[in-house]
């Protein structure tokens, strides 16, 4: 069969292996069968890959033992980001991505796997899974973990994101204790990827643009009748990718990842797809930077928006509106995206041609956009001399352009602190810094302390300029990936409290009224704030490339 040449074994390899699958009750004759790896990410620790349970897997294998192969469980780590939100653990999850993907790259390799399902839905699980996949090469198809349901409480919705708000309004009195609590009990009321467009659906999206997972699996209700028909197709799937000898490479390439950056500026995506897609295009060679994020953000505009970009849609309303399938039929038909990008399941052009839009109002015609720009902006200036990133489509247009005098803080917990102390006031330009890929290191969310802002009502009178990174469910003139970082010498880290910070998403700029002569000076007198690190996360320190270059130590 033509899905032999996908490895290669001599007699005595491959005898040696087998005597130790016939130890686990595997038979001689299947033993003879393509192995396929079904990447699991399920544990029960996290709502986004919780849903890839027993019952999934015997499904998957179901279909793929009637395709002539053998499927084989292989659990590898499965994060959550919001599990360690405002603790010292946020600082591993960036690295996580990396992590998984070696992960990946080890248990393909190391095992001669024939192909691949990875399974996995949340925000650095998904990426660093493709990683690993693309330097493996071998077929390989992504059945993400699906949506989780909107949470509900006296008749306001809610995601995860509206635990941390809630808070900021308890602590200030606007809140009682009661209601505080009956927040965080309804926020995520099933499992599945929280409802918003953050990173996690961001993500999923990716995948699906890519061409790696089934038609409609980035915007799909997780555990629904839909999607264990999905998790069916997958496993057919790739049998026949197998017994075509289809690989990454034969269906990825620049075109891909740029159309997931159109994809992306049409719905609001997550600032953190800057620092994923640069690192996964650059295991295929590819090369997309901030710079690709800005010239495609000019020529596609915003057409759906959910949360936290709109102020009640969810990817409930998302879903039933046509999904991630109905957002490139528009663009297909305006000529915004590359529909001959191929994909294990089809042409963009073809996924184009399945597709309808059923509500306008959730996703508009490309001729009729809510904002006639994508959805994330690059800024540059004196502060983020390589770049910096801005959400706007989550930040009102009253602060689009904004003035202020600079309050520095080197960390989050000492700028959430003040700002639940009433230490920072409307007007202030808040510096957070030394959280970046060195500096924290491994670059944690600032969205508690945005969260914070908008809880106590301040999402349109501050701003926040920070090395580190933000949840997809920020909002709030919030301007992340500060480059160079504070830690590497950047000028963040010369700026002092009281200098005036302007801020201009549409004239791209990011700009403090200090003198290259006073920074000079500055810097004479400057040292670095080192913060301890051991284990993974020194390595990671020692290794990673600036959050300019997608903070990972794979960067060749």
């Amino acid at each position: 069969m033509k899905g032999e040449k996908i490895r290669q074994w001599n007699e005595e390899s491959l005898d040696h292996r087998n005597a130790l699958l016939y130890a686990m009750g595997i038979s001689e004759e299947d033993a003879k069968r393509p192995v396929i790896g079904l990447i699991n990410s399920w544990n029960e620790m996290n709502p986004g890959h919780f849903p890839f349970d027993k019952q999934l897997i015997a499904e998957i294998k179901e279909e793929i033992y009637a395709g002539g192969g053998l499927a084989l469980e292989l659990p590898i780590t499965g994060i959550c980001d919001g599990m360690c939100s405002n603790t010292p653990g946020d600082r591993y999850t960036l690295p996580a991505r990396d992590l998984v993907s070696s992960e990946v790259e080890t248990v393909a390799e190391l095992n001669g796997l024939e192909g691949m399902i990875m399974m996995a839905t949340c925000d650095k699980v998904v990426p660093g899974m493709i990683m690993g996949a693309l330097r493996v090469n071998i077929p390989t198809v992504m059945f993400t973990g699906g949506y989780m349901a909107a949470g509900h409480y006296q008749g306001r919705m809610l995601t995860l994101t509206h635990t941390k708000q809630a808070y900021a309004a308890y602590v200030a009195g606007d809140m009682s204790r009661e209601d505080y609590k009956g927040v965080v009990r309804n926020a995520c009321p099933t499992p599945g990827a929280c409802p918003f467009m953050g990173t996690a659906n961001t993500m999923s999206s990716m995948a699906e643009i890519l061409g790696l997972s089934p038609h409609g699996n980035g915007s799909c209700r997780s555990q629904s009748e839909k999607w264990h028909q999905l998790a069916r197709q997958a496993a057919r799937q790739i049998m026949d990718g197998w017994r075509r000898g289809v690989r990454p490479s034969d269906i990825i390439g620049q075109n891909s990842f740029e159309n997931v950056v159109r994809y992306m500026m049409a719905t609001g995506g997550s600032t953190n797809s800057v620092l994923h897609i640069p690192a996964i295009a650059r295991q295929m060679g590819c090369d997309i930077t901030p710079e690709t994020f800005d010239r495609i953000s000019k020529e596609v505009p915003v057409i759906s928006t959910i949360y936290p970009n709109h102020p009640t849609y969810t990817m409930e309303e998302f879903d039933a509106a046509g999904g991630l399938p109905a957002v490139v039929r528009e663009l297909a038909e305006a000529g915004k995206i590359d529909t001959s990008a191929k994909g294990m399941f089809g042409t963009i052009g073809e996924k184009a041609g399945l597709a309808e839009n059923k509500n306008p109002d959730v996703i508009h015609p490309v001729v009729s956009p809510i904002h006639e720009q994508g959805g994330l902006a690059v800024l540059h200036g004196n502060i983020g001399t390589d770049s910096a990133i801005v959400k706007f489509s989550a930040v009102d247009p009253a602060a689009w352009k904004f003035t202020g005098p600079a309050k520095c803080y080197d960390s989050q917990d000492d700028a959430w602190n003040a700002i639940l102390r009433d230490e920072i006031s409307a007007g202030d330009v808040v510096i957070i810094r030394y959280e970046g890929p060195k500096g924290s290191p491994g670059m944690p969310h600032m969205e508690t302390f945005m969260a914070a802002v908008l809880g106590k009502g301040l999402g349109t009178q501050l701003a926040l300029v920070s090395d580190g990174r933000f949840s997809g469910a920020t909002g709030g003139l919030a301007i992340g990936h500060v480059s160079p970082e504070a830690y590497e010498g950047g000028n963040l880290a010369l700026i002092q409290d009281g200098d005036i910070i302007h801020i201009d998403i549409e004239a791209r700029t990011l700009q403090a009224e200090v003198s290259n002569e006073e920074f000079a000076r500055r810097r004479a007198g400057w040292k670095p704030v080192r913060k301890p690190a051991s284990g993974w996360l020194r390595l990671f320190r020692d290794h990673c490339t600036s959050a300019h270059r997608g903070a990972t130590v794979y960067w060749d």
